[in-house]
C-alpha cells in the first residue's frame, strides 16, 4: 500500500481506542423511513455488499463479539441498525447491498429505505463503503459511489479481509481502489484496509472516525 498516506498520530489513535473500548449500545433497528430515530448528533454509516463483513467489522470496532449480529447467510442484515458510540456519535449499519437471500419485493424495500436515508439525513457525516480485499471495486459498488456523488454525501472506502490477501494483492487494490476515486467529488481520498479476524487497520479506522467528529467540532468523550 502506498506510504504516501498520512499517519494517524498518537493522540488521534488513543482517543479512537478509547472510545471504542467504551460503551457501546444498540439504539433501535428501522425497517422503514417510520422506524427511523430523530436526526440527532452526527451519524456516520457502514454500507457495502451483503458478504463483506460490515457486522464483523462494527464487532471488532468495538471490542465485542455480539454487538452487531453476524451470519453465514449474506443478507441477513434487513434493517439500518443505529448503534450508539461513547455518547459521541451514531454508527449506523445498513443492509448489505448486491445480494440478499430474501425475495425481490424485500430487497426493493432495503433499496429504497437505503436511498431514502441517504438523500434525507442530514446528521450523516459520512458513509464507510466497505469492499472485500479479495475482489476490489465491482459494478454494485460503483452504482453505489455514484448515488453517494449524486447526493453529495462524503465517504471513505474500506476495505475489508486484508488478511486474505497477499501483501503484493493488497497494495495492487488499494492503489487502484484509490485511482478509482480520483475523479470522484464526494469521495474522500483515503483508503484503510482492514481484517476483523486480525484487528489489522483498526486503529487507523478508529482514528479516522475521531479526527472526523473533531472536524465537525464534537467533543469526543473518552472517560
Amino acid at each position: 500500500m502506498s506510504d504516501d498516506a498520512p499517519k494517524a498520530s498518537a493522540d488521534d489513535l488513543e482517543t479512537g481506542r478509547k472510545l471504542f473500548a467504551g460503551e457501546a449500545t444498540f439504539l433501535r433497528g428501522a425497517a422503514d423511513l417510520e422506524g427511523l430515530p430523530p436526526m440527532k448528533g452526527i451519524e456516520l454509516a457502514f454500507a457495502g455488499r451483503s458478504n463483506v463483513g460490515k457486522s464483523s467489522l462494527v464487532n471488532a470496532l468495538t471490542g465485542r463479539k455480539a454487538l452487531a449480529r453476524t451470519s453465514n447467510t449474506p443478507g441477513r442484515t434487513q434493517e439500518l441498525n443505529f448503534f450508539d458510540i461513547g455518547g459521541a456519535f451514531t454508527l449506523v449499519d445498513m443492509p448489505g447491498y448486491g445480494y440478499a437471500a430474501a425475495p425481490e419485493e424485500r430487497v426493493k424495500a432495503w433499496t429504497k429505505l437505503i436511498k431514502a436515508y441517504l438523500r434525507g439525513r442530514s446528521n450523516l457525516a459520512r458513509v464507510y463503503v466497505l469492499v472485500d480485499s479479495r475482489h476490489g471495486l465491482k459494478p454494485v459498488d460503483l452504482t453505489i459511489l455514484d448515488m453517494l456523488d449524486e447526493t453529495a454525501v462524503s465517504y471513505q472506502i474500506v476495505l475489508t479481509k486484508a488478511d486474505s490477501v497477499k501483501v503484493s494483492a493488497l497494495k495492487a487494490v488499494h492503489e487502484a481502489t484509490l485511482a478509482a476515486l480520483k475523479r470522484r467529488p464526494a469521495a474522500f481520498p483515503e483508503v484503510v484496509a482492514t481484517a476483523s479476524r486480525t484487528g489489522l487497520g483498526m486503529p487507523d479506522l478508529r482514528a479516522a472516525m475521531v479526527r472526523l467528529l473533531a472536524e465537525r467540532g464534537l467533543p469526543v468523550r473518552t472517560g
